[in-house]
């Protein structure tokens, strides 16, 4: 969690506040900071207003966003520098427009909803895309060799638990944002978070080294002329329940431990996920193709329960049942995308295996 102050306390800073926390889950505005003799609230919201002075203690090494107006900017500026902070972010109007776009987008995304402006209208949409394939240096090798696709790009997972490097072009989970030490136990997974938290591409997608999606040549712009939101797997049937199907196979109280979590904190939905996981098909192997918004929601919504059930099922000795996580986030996937099926266009690819 990035902790963060911001200098304002009226409906500038305010605002701005609401974007950051939308826009950045992992920020947490600490307090807001003044320092001319107006008078504002002792708080907004849980978060405290604060006086700034030498006397006042604030941890320095925080950044602090300036969501005042521009011509303030310089004396506050150099007020918080006189103060020994050195990371300051004067909110400017381009980046108000930028963060009060980007707010928006998301907000109407997240209701359903499509944010079209004027300038956009009729524009030829060019999408970036970036398939990424996972690897680690614990492959076995192919028996014959595959030949990326134009779109794919391959990223080595793990590469915070060793010093060989695949290639010197490849990606690795390790840098920016990430979970890379915690590959043993969440696998591919750590591949998806450093998706969610650093890839930029428009619509982004995750397979394997031996499984890649079965797709026609122009299925960008089949996504994009269908107003499709989401590729997954086609479902696979097991019996006699998906839930049931999991605790044949793994240990049942990492099962219960992701239910729980849902029970206590997704309270609505928690009958919703019971009755999915009854039923009998899901999408396998955490492999898809969506925009990136919707990663970003999908992610926001998964990685809480995935390291929850991880908090209390810890480490096991088996290999192989120590992938729960990855087990785990199948399904989960699976049901997130069910309960979505009004909002989200879901449509379904074939995949192959490499041997």
């Amino acid at each position: 969690m990035q902790k963060v102050y911001i200098f304002g306390a009226h409906s500038r800073a305010q605002t701005l506040a609401v974007y950051l926390e939308s826009l950045y889950p992992e920020i947490m505005v600490e307090a807001f900071l003044y320092s001319n003799e107006e008078r504002n609230p002792e708080r907004i919201g849980e978060v405290p207003v604060l006086f700034v002075d030498e006397y006042t203690e604030l941890n320095t090494r925080y950044p602090v966003y300036i969501g005042t107006r521009g011509i303030y900017h310089p004396q506050i500026t150099e007020h918080l520098r006189s103060l020994g902070f050195k990371k300051l972010h004067p909110i400017t109007v381009e980046l108000d427009r930028q963060l009060r776009n980007a707010y928006l987008k998301k907000y109407f995304t997240n209701t359903g909803r499509s944010f079209s402006k004027i300038e956009k209208l009729d524009e030829k949409i060019e999408r970036s895309v970036a398939v990424y394939v996972v690897r680690s240096v614990f492959d076995k090798p192919l028996k014959q060799p595959y030949e990326l696709a134009s779109y794919e790009k391959e990223i080595q997972a793990g590469a915070a638990l060793t010093r060989e490097r695949l290639s010197d072009n490849m990606a690795t989970d390790d840098t920016g944002k990430h979970i890379s030490a915690r590959n043993k136990q969440f696998c591919e997974l750590t591949a998806l978070y450093w998706i969610w938290k650093n890839a930029k591409e428009d619509i982004v997608g995750m397979v394997h080294y031996r499984r890649h999606f079965i797709l026609p040549e122009d299925w960008v712009e089949r996504m994009r002329r269908n107003e499709v939101d989401v590729i997954l797997p086609v479902p696979l049937y097991v019996a006699p329940s998906v839930a049931d199907n999991y605790r044949e196979r793994h240990d049942v109280s990492d099962w219960e431990y992701m239910m729980q979590y849902l029970q206590e904190n997704h309270g609505a939905e928690y009958s919703q996920a019971e009755e999915f996981f009854e039923k009998n098909l899901y999408s396998p192997c955490n492999m898809f193709i969506m925009r990136k918004e919707v990663l970003d929601e999908l992610c926001t919504w998964l990685f809480p329960i995935l390291f929850y059930a991880a908090g209390y099922g810890g480490e096991k000795k088996d290999h192989y049942q120590n992938r729960y996580p990855g087990f785990l986030s199948e399904r989960l996937m699976s049901f997130y995308f069910e309960k979505h099926r009004n909002r989200f266009k879901v449509v379904y690819a074939d995949k192959n295996f490499l041997a």
